[in-house]
């Protein structure tokens, strides 16, 4: 059974890392929407963005999740603007055929399953850059506290990052 079949949140850890933790790692392919705004004129919008989470081989003790969303293609200049405890927000220049684009996104599937849970991951189109969104407000481990940021960076031109909890 493929890693994201199933997903469910068990305070708010997707299931399917759960299986992973001791085995060999396999990436997820997280699909992001792209909404534009209801009252901005019509714009050049790209009809989707990609991220990627890698559950980490398990620790004693918890688990982490190793991620990026490539934007790239869609953006120059990125370069993390802002970070605290619980979130971490990349900003870049969009490319000039969608300069224009006013819209924002979340998750939409993990490897073509749909996905109802807590949207950690966000971006926003507007006034010409992207600002991409990495946000563990609310996301509780097994344990009842709250996830967190381990790693924040750029790798290749696009966001990266490290997430995780106690098991």
């Amino acid at each position: 059974m493929r890693l994201a079949l199933g997903w469910a949140l068990l305070g708010s850890l997707p299931l399917g890392l759960w299986g992973s933790l001791g085995s060999a790692a396999l990436a997820n392919t997280i699909q992001l929407s792209v909404l534009p705004l209801l009252d901005a004129p019509t714009a050049n919008c790209p009809t989707r963005l990609i991220a990627h989470e890698t559950a980490l081989p398990y620790t004693e003790g918890g688990y982490a999740t190793n991620g990026m969303i490539k934007l790239r293609d869609i953006a120059t200049n990125i370069q993390l603007s802002q970070t605290d405890r619980f979130s971490a927000t990349w900003v870049g220049t969009l490319r000039p055929e969608y300069r224009n684009c006013q819209a924002s996104g979340a998750m939409l599937t993990i490897d073509g399953e749909d996905f109802e849970g807590h949207s950690y991951i966000r971006v926003q189109l507007a006034n010409g850059q992207v600002r991409a969104i990495l946000d563990m407000t609310g996301m509780g481990d097994p344990n009842g506290f709250t996830t967190v940021i381990t790693f924040r960076g750029l790798r290749e031109g696009n966001p990266r990052w490290t997430w995780g909890g106690t098991d």
